[in-house]
Order: structure tokens, then sequence, then C-alpha cells
């Protein structure tokens, strides 16, 4: 992990270098995990949509898996919190992507479900989506790259919410 120091020019046509991470740094997970979030967004928005966030796409991909259901509820399947999950729908259904509908039993629940546009847009980022894990985990079957990754998730979740460490 980490990078070596890179040279490079400057408009004053001197030498430039970048100094490689500090070694504190390398050691951090927290950087290393900053790092692949940064790595994965440029080559989402460069190898699947440059408009249609990661976080859109599993939105998408949650109201597709459960039609009907309310946002507040899928919040936590997609790893939001309920506000941004909120904004995040506004944003779909302006686009057209999904329909939202108060619930009938309590109008603050908005229900949800993919329009046709939402289907065909969804159909066609998750294609590209495939490829890009496909390259990012080095192959067709790497199940253990992901299942690792979302079991450290989950780990750091629990981390996140508890009152203090040990």
């Amino acid at each position: 992990m980490g990078e070596p120091a890179r040279t490079g020019r400057r408009r004053d046509d001197t030498a430039a270098v970048t100094p490689a991470p500090p070694s504190d740094l390398l050691a951090a997970p927290g950087y290393g995990a900053r790092r692949l979030y940064q790595a994965y967004l440029a080559a989402w928005n460069r190898h699947v949509d440059p408009v249609l966030t990661g976080p859109q796409f599993a939105v998408l991909s949650a109201v597709r898996a459960y039609p009907g259901s309310d946002q507040s509820s899928l919040a936590g399947a997609v790893a939001l919190d309920t506000s941004t999950m909120a904004d995040l729908c506004r944003r779909l259904e302006r686009r057209g992507l999904i329909k939202r509908v108060e619930s009938p039993h309590d109008a603050r629940r908005k229900l949800l479900s993919l329009t046709d546009e939402g289907k065909t847009v969804l159909s066609q980022v998750n294609r590209r989506a495939r490829r890009l894990d496909k390259a990012l985990l080095g192959g067709e079957g790497d199940v253990d790259t992901a299942a690792l990754l979302n079991a450290l998730g989950a780990h750091w979740e629990r981390i996140a919410s508890v009152d203090k460490l040990r």
C-alpha cells in the first residue's frame, strides 16, 4: 500500500517531488480504507457511470430486490442514514428512476418502486458495475475478497457503534 515518491515538473520547469505517505499513515487502516474508496469512486466514474452514483445504484438495486418497501427500512440495507436516503430518493424520483408513494397506513412512510426507466438504467449500469467488480477483485469468482471486505465493514460498523473502546 502507498506509492513511492513521484517526480514531475512544476510550471517553472523545476522538478517536483511528491513524497511517499509516512509509514504511520501506511499502518493506519483508515488511510487504506480511504485510498480504496477514493480509487473506487474514480473507477466507478470512469468505467460505470459518471452521473449515477454508487449509493444511488445501491438504492435502485435494493428497490428492485424489495419493491414496495419504505425508504427508511431500505436505508440500513444500503448503508445510508435515513436523511441521506430521503435526499437520494428525492433525486432518483426527480430523474424518473423510482416512484415514491405514501403508505396507506402511514403518510410519513414513502414506499418505493422502480419506474420502467429505472429498470432500464439499473440493468445497463449493473452490467458495467459487474465488469468493474471483476476487474477490482482480480477475476471471475473472487468471492473471498468481497466477503472479507463486507466482514471488515460489518466489524468496523460494530466498533463505530460502541460507546468506548477497550
